[in-house]
């Protein structure tokens, strides 16, 4: 049995998601990948030195619902989250897994990079009406401070790039398959914490992501966007777990 279970879904992205896989066979050892075409394409795989098991969704899923998909074949202690465009310059599992040392770590993240080395805004406070207002303003961009040399813990933290622990993916129910592309990643975030289990940053590991934030720029998108924001706010608003009484916010012992 492998350590960890990579799950990866391609959007007709063979091109841009091969690469990846070829970054988890040069660099990574002790995995398997569920690759999902979640609609039709033409992605000829060749033999892999891992296991690969593909996956072709007769109507399209959300994101959701093609990760809980993936989860329900990975027999793995650890189930790790990938978008198709991410990219490994080093096998980033090490440290995340040593991050897993804490046993109440439900899920762990490296740093997210953009392609010229920037450190994106992938751990965030969750988000609130009044928040949203402040960044609207310019006065706030929701963005977590984290200690770049150690683990930091963190309200919630993006969906490109997620190392969970199965045991806690499982007992919070996977994502959630009533949001449709957005705020899956913060609202099983808000669910780890009141289950007791903890969400890190790694920052001593990294990966690089082109991040095409298409809710600014489609309208279609946008709708989705502001769809999930509002399931999110029915759910969690007024209940969000408070982790600075669970761990003391920046100083986590790991």
């Amino acid at each position: 049995m492998s350590d960890i279970c990579v799950s990866i879904v391609s959007h007709g992205q063979g091109k841009i998601a091969n690469p990846l896989l070829n970054d988890l066979e040069r660099r990574c050892s002790g995995h398997n990948v569920v690759l999902t075409k979640n609609i039709p394409e033409e992605f000829p795989i060749r033999d892999r030195q891992y296991p690969l098991l593909q996956i072709e969704n007769p109507s399209p899923k959300g994101f959701a619902a093609n990760h809980n998909q993936a989860f329900r074949h990975c027999d793995s202690g650890l189930f790790c989250v990938a978008n198709p465009d991410i990219r490994l310059q080093a096998d980033p599992f090490g440290h995340l897994k040593a991050a897993m040392s804490d046993p109440r770590v439900g899920v762990v993240a490296p740093l997210i990079l953009n392609p010229e080395g920037t450190v994106e805004d992938s751990a965030r406070y969750f988000p609130t009406p009044f928040g949203l207002l402040r960044k609207a303003l310019g006065r706030s961009d929701g963005r977590f401070p984290i200690d770049l040399n150690r683990p930091s813990a963190v309200d919630w933290t993006a969906g490109m790039f997620m190392l969970f622990r199965s045991e806690a993916f499982a007992e919070v129910g996977g994502f959630d398959e009533g949001f449709f592309l957005y705020y899956e990643d913060v609202d099983i975030c808000a669910r780890l914490w009141k289950a007791g289990w903890k969400v890190i940053l790694q920052p001593t590991t990294s990966v690089v992501h082109d991040a095409r934030r298409t809710s600014h720029t489609n309208l279609k998108y946008m709708r989705w966007h502001v769809s999930s924001m509002m399931r999110y706010f029915a759910k969690h608003l007024g209940r969000r777990p408070n982790i600075s009484k669970i761990t003391g916010r920046l100083n986590l012992d790991l």
